[in-house]
């Protein structure tokens, strides 16, 4: 069995076959460059940029593969949540090969796509625990079953990704700024300045990072006579000392959250067996580093996608739509894209309105 999926929720055009063996036989993906003078993702730039290449993308991605489109057995594509203009290029695209084909369409929620991702790479049962990090999203879930997800605590605010794009911003390191902060903060000291945990003693799973944003930017604002912040010149070892600060205070919230809900997890699922970490922040070494160790001191196994498919791409598209594709859940070819698709919709949330109470 094997499965075409087309990604194009944000920046980056993606297209992957992968079977049901486990095997990735072909992927391609385009990461557009057009937005790094803009500091971020232009929507409307975005969606055009899909258009132009997401036919492409997918011819390479055939060719790569040496497969032909006749003998894919499902097309499925990242139909939301995301920026509705790209989500809607992938979406439309996948119908029309899937209609000229005849061939089932899956619906891929986004989300769901990190969500599954790892288990390509890693032997993972069902139920486990994710900690989903990403540039827009920042969540904590068990993952029951293929479409089946218990949210046991999510960001109020920004998301884990949104904040170390826009402190990196601020520091003027470019966009995406995650690898910047990684990189500078490894020649940092972690321990110069102090920044608050928002939420750190909430009782439940729920996250917030725009308080600590605020805090990296009162600091750099204290380099300039004015307080505006595009006067601010700093030395080049106080960026990567802000950095580092930042990094750790960021990854010691995402770990006292997680192991709040490592607690309930084990109590509430105790065949589960596994944390993982996807999305894009999932890339950042030292956050994996510190996951890792939170794993092995709850006796679980720590596992994340390979860091090449931590980000957006073809591949967890394609591997979500197989999983979903051999337990038959299908969509007609009138699914409309969304731009909000919450991962655990039609599931029970934990107990407490704001998430899970230790």
């Amino acid at each position: 069995m094997i499965v075409l999926g087309i990604e194009s929720s944000c920046d980056d055009t993606g297209a992957a076959i992968v079977s049901d063996s486990k095997e990735i036989l072909g992927e391609a993906l385009q990461s557009q460059e057009e937005h790094k003078q803009y500091g971020g993702v232009v929507p409307e730039i975005a969606a055009r940029a899909h258009l132009e290449h997401v036919d492409e993308i997918v011819n390479i991605c055939l060719q790569r593969a040496h497969v032909d489109l006749k003998e894919v057995d499902a097309i499925a594509a990242s139909c939301g949540p995301g920026l509705i203009g790209g989500v809607v290029v992938g979406a439309m695209t996948a119908k029309a090969l899937a209609l000229a084909l005849n061939k089932p369409f899956v619906a891929v929620n986004h989300l769901e796509g990190h969500a599954l991702c790892a288990r390509i790479a890693h032997p993972i049962e069902f139920p486990y625990l994710l900690l989903l990090v990403s540039g827009g999203h920042c969540q904590i879930l068990v993952v029951k079953n293929v479409g089946e997800y218990q949210r046991l605590g999510t960001t109020i605010d920004d998301a884990a990704g949104e904040a170390f794009d826009k402190v990196a911003k601020m520091l003027g390191l470019g966009y995406p700024g995650g690898p910047m902060i990684e990189k500078l903060a490894a020649t940092g000291d972690d321990s110069r300045f102090t920044l608050p945990r928002p939420l750190i003693g909430s009782g439940d799973c729920n996250l917030s990072f725009s308080g600590l944003k605020t805090a990296v930017r009162k600091i750099i604002e204290s380099y300039t006579d004015d307080g505006n912040i595009d006067h601010a010149i700093l030395p080049k070892q106080d960026v990567a000392d802000i950095c580092a600060c930042f990094q750790m205070t960021a990854t010691d919230c995402l770990v006292k959250k997680l192991e709040r809900a490592i607690k309930y997890f084990k109590q509430n699922y105790p065949s589960g067996q596994h944390v993982v970490v996807s999305g894009g922040v999932a890339s950042n070494t030292y956050l994996r580093g510190k996951l890792k160790e939170l794993a092995e001191k709850y006796n679980l196994e720590f596992a994340a996608p390979p860091i090449r498919f931590c980000t957006d791409n073809g591949v967890m598209v394609a591997w979500a739509g197989l999983e979903r594709y051999r337990l038959g859940l299908v969509n007609d070819l009138d699914f409309k894209p969304r731009p909000r698709w919450p991962l655990d919709e039609n599931a029970p949330k934990a107990a407490g309105a704001g998430g899970v109470k230790a």
